[in-house]
């Protein structure tokens, strides 16, 4: 830090500014006087999408083929710390031979509910499942040399108005929920960025929230790296130097540095503040700098076959009445256009250009030669009425064949960045289809290609269902491996699939207001309510099959080292009982006594996978530290243990434990610093009672805000408040202009034209990204520039005041000046 300090002391303070925003949208700027070199980016956490220079504008353009590899929502479903090393090793490997220096990923925001859009990108809904592979993750990446970007900081768990919104969410929920796996990676892997979100955290956006950028980043969990935006996240630009956003992506043109260099030289913002956020950024730079001077090759194919293994273990086996693996001798109907076309990964920023696709059909013809198949394509737009004709075909081939496998899902549409789901159905003629083929074929095995749980109508009358999630480029490999029997299923539920919406806590309170998304069900998310609440679900979480048997027994805890250490070591062991090698994930759930806090029922606090030939047995050990037991006091300020038993279950699912044993602990109160001191007798808590009772659709105002510790901020404008550059075009939606500009914007879009998507390529997400982006968003995402006094004609415009005519001539023109990028 000192050397870098002494190299911003040489800078003008022109050049500090400059240095607090990118130069592209994914280079930094830099500054050749000192010597100091751009630093690229690049997007996502399942492979590279690097995009190369566009001749004709400093925007970049066409996007490079990289190898694809599974959505988070299926690896995470691997249980398996050491593939996620691995997998980021190999992006890690990628990047260097790529010249890219930070990789933005992992994305660890928790999966609130099976709504979000972006579901498919992000690891589970336990925090601490998310937090061991996340660690895992980011130690494989940054192990090649290269930096990652932990995103979204924080509580960013919706797409709708995600620009503009505010999570209203209590401290307990942040601290043991939504917080918790940034702290893990935080302390343990110590990232090189962090990248903050674009929502508002009770009221303050995330890209100017000093308590989360300096106080909890830095002052508590020790960061040493630097804070940049999630693209165009960033508000009041001096707020956000002061607040510890150090770097500002994508460009905004000079806009925003032209506000911090103001803010300074007007005293509103010191000059130490640009000079500690430099600082940081050039401390970060010379790690990337260093390691350009030792670049890596890598080979895609070898990349492809590590891809195929890791979608292996990443797709689950639902259900199996005994029809798989499947019997190489006989005739089977292979069902559904996603068989040759599959659905292999999500929409928005983590897109991929893949390298090479593999679909079920062709790594059967190529593998599989032997074996007798039809092939009926059933349909050719999934969302589309069943075909009469295609429908035909199909029926036939299930009756003509001893087993019938639809490969089906959801398509692009219903799922992606920019927007939630409405719904948990897969589109009703792919359920069609499943009826159908089940009535006329009782051995019948589906297999699901999407990025989040849907609804299972058809359940009782499949013989078998695979969940492929979205299985990245090798797909249809892996599904051949594991449909046939060549690998042995050992993936577990990162997510609980429900019955219903209906049943789920946050769904009352999902996807919240105009201003305002209210986290009414705090800490309840995922199986903390369901299995609390004793709420029937489809599959639990942590829930998956195997073609072999495990044993579990001699469940055995140690607790002599509580008083001095802390920890608790819980031993058992498994045994493959069946005839074939396989994989199992032992859960361990601790479930707490009834104390001053509410508690869900049981919480996951220690998982290993655990690799067995038939008839092997292996001893399982877990350690257990304080803050496995602990509970958030939000009166505190701190982690606490209480005096109880606890018990302690290790089995194969949330709802299937299998082994039981309970340790008396002693309090102890876990400090902001991580020093583990005695509990002192506080004031008598407060008392929830709707949370105590876990009944979570009656919270009233009172008792929310009484958790928040604060008032709720207002749900909704009012139609009279004027128009800012915080507000987006859908507030604008009542008045005269704002009607006829999001008329405008439907327009350019049926006729081709980009709008800005950042090269994603969907009509979509940009129709509700335009809409519900802020305009001061619009400085570095228009893809064009644009000054303070254009964006000041639109919100004039919008609140119907007089604007030059000068701005309706620019306007005439923007269609084609975007239309050049492209």
């Amino acid at each position: 830090m000192k050397d870098c300090m002494d190299t911003v002391k040489k800078m003008t303070l022109e050049e500090k500014v400059s240095c607090l925003s990118g130069k592209t949208s994914w280079l930094t700027k830099p500054i050749e006087r000192l010597t100091i070199e751009s630093v690229r980016l690049c997007d996502g956490p399942v492979g590279l999408r690097k995009q190369m220079p566009n001749e004709k504008s400093e925007i970049e353009g066409e996007t490079i083929p990289a190898v694809c590899f599974p959505a988070s929502a299926g690896t995470a479903a691997s249980f398996n710390r050491e593939m996620l090393y691995e997998l980021g090793e190999t992006l890690g490997n990628e990047c260097r031979g790529e010249g890219i220096d930070i990789l933005l990923g992992p994305a660890v925001n928790i999966k609130r509910g099976p709504l979000c859009g972006r579901n498919f990108e992000y690891i589970s809904e336990d925090p601490y499942l998310t937090a061991e592979l996340a660690v895992a993750y980011t130690d494989g990446v940054q192990s090649c040399g290269v930096g990652v970007s932990l995103k979204h900081f924080a509580v960013n768990n919706q797409e709708n108005r995600r620009m503009v919104i505010s999570a209203e969410v209590d401290e307990r929920a942040l601290r043991e929920i939504y917080l918790q796996a940034f702290e893990a990676v935080v302390k343990r892997s110590r990232p090189w960025t962090v990248m903050c979100a674009y929502n508002k955290v009770n009221g303050v956006y995330a890209s100017e929230n000093p308590w989360l950028l300096t106080q909890v980043l830095r002052d508590e969990w020790g960061f040493d790296g630097y804070v940049m935006s999630d693209w165009g996240a960033v508000s009041n630009r001096p707020e956000g130097v002061k607040a510890g956003l150090e770097m500002e992506m994508p460009s905004s043109f000079g806009v925003n540095d032209r506000s911090v260099l103001k803010a300074v030289q007007e005293g509103r913002l010191k000059e130490e503040y640009v000079d500690l956020a430099v600082s940081r950024l050039l401390q970060i730079h010379e790690k990337c700098v260093s390691h350009k001077k030792t670049p890596s090759g890598y080979d895609k194919e070898k990349d492809h076959a590590a891809a195929r293994r890791f979608a292996s273990e990443s797709m689950v086996l639902l259900k199996n009445n005994g029809v798989l693996p499947l019997d190489g001798t006989k005739k089977i109907a292979i069902i559904g256009k996603m068989a040759e076309t599959p659905r292999f990964q999500g929409g928005g920023s983590s897109h991929v250009k893949a390298h090479r696709v593999t679909g079920f059909l062709e790594a059967l013809k190529a593998e599989y030669g032997h074996v007798k198949f039809q092939y009926a394509k059933a349909y050719e737009n999934a969302e589309e009425p069943l075909n009469e004709e295609l429908l035909t075909q199909a029926l036939s081939a299930a009756r003509w064949a001893d087993t019938a496998i639809i490969f089906t899902g959801l398509p692009d549409s219903f799922e992606s960045e920019g927007y939630d789901r409405s719904h948990i159905e897969l589109p009703k003629p792919q359920n069609e289809l499943i009826s159908r083929i089940c009535s006329v074929q009782k051995d019948t095995v589906v297999v699901l290609h999407n990025g989040s749980p849907v609804a299972m109508p058809w359940i009782t009358k499949a013989a078998a269902v695979l969940e492929a999630y979205l299985g990245g480029e090798a797909v249809g490999e892996a599904e051949a491996d594991l449909l046939f029997g060549r690998i042995n299923p050992s993936a577990k539920l990162a997510e609980t699939f429900p019955v219903s919406l209906d049943d789920c806590a946050f769904h009352p309170y999902f996807p919240g207001y105009q201003n305002t998304v209210e986290y009414r069900e705090s800490i309840f998310v995922g199986y903390r309510y369901f299995d609390t609440a004793k709420k029937n679900v489809l599959f639990p979480f942590g829930y998956g099959l195997s073609y072999t048997t495990f044993g579990y027994s001699n469940l055995n805890i140690d607790r002599s080292r509580w008083e001095e250490k802390h920890e608790v070591e819980v031993t058992c062991r498994v045994t493959n009982t069946g005839e074939r090698a396989g994989a199992e994930v032992l859960q361990l759930y601790v479930v707490s006594p009834k104390g001053r806090c509410f508690r869900p029922m049981q919480e996951l606090k220690g998982f290993e996978k655990v690799f067995l030939k038939a008839g092997e047995s292996k001893l399982v050990m877990f350690l257990l530290d304080a803050r496995a037991f602990s509970c958030f006091n939000i009166q505190s300020g701190q982690f606490e243990v209480e005096n109880g038993r606890y018990l302690i279950r290790v089995g194969a699912s949330s709802r299937d434990t299998r082994l039981y044993t309970e340790v008396r602990l002693t309090a102890c109160a876990i400090t902001k610093s991580g020093k583990i001191d005695a509990l002192e007798a506080g004031a008598e808590p407060k008392r929830f009672p709707a949370y105590d009772s876990c009944d979570l659709g009656n919270i009233s105002d009172e008792e929310f805000e009484l958790l928040l510790g604060h008032k709720l901020s207002s749900r909704f404008r009012k139609e009279e408040e004027e128009i800012t550059i915080d507000c987006c075009l859908e507030d604008a939606a009542h008045t005269k202009w704002g009607k006829r500009i999001i008329k405008l914007v439907g327009r350019l879009l049926k006729k081709g034209v980009s709008l800005g998507d950042g090269g994603m390529g969907d009509s979509d997400i940009t129709y509700y990204s335009v809409l519900q982006m802020p305009f001061h968003s619009f400085y570095g995402m228009a893809g064009v520039e644009l000054s303070e006094e254009i964006i000041g004609w639109l919100v004039n415009l919008l609140n119907n005041r007089k604007v030059a005519s000068s701005l309706f001539g620019l306007l005439r023109t923007m269609p084609g000046k975007i239309k050049q990028l492209n």
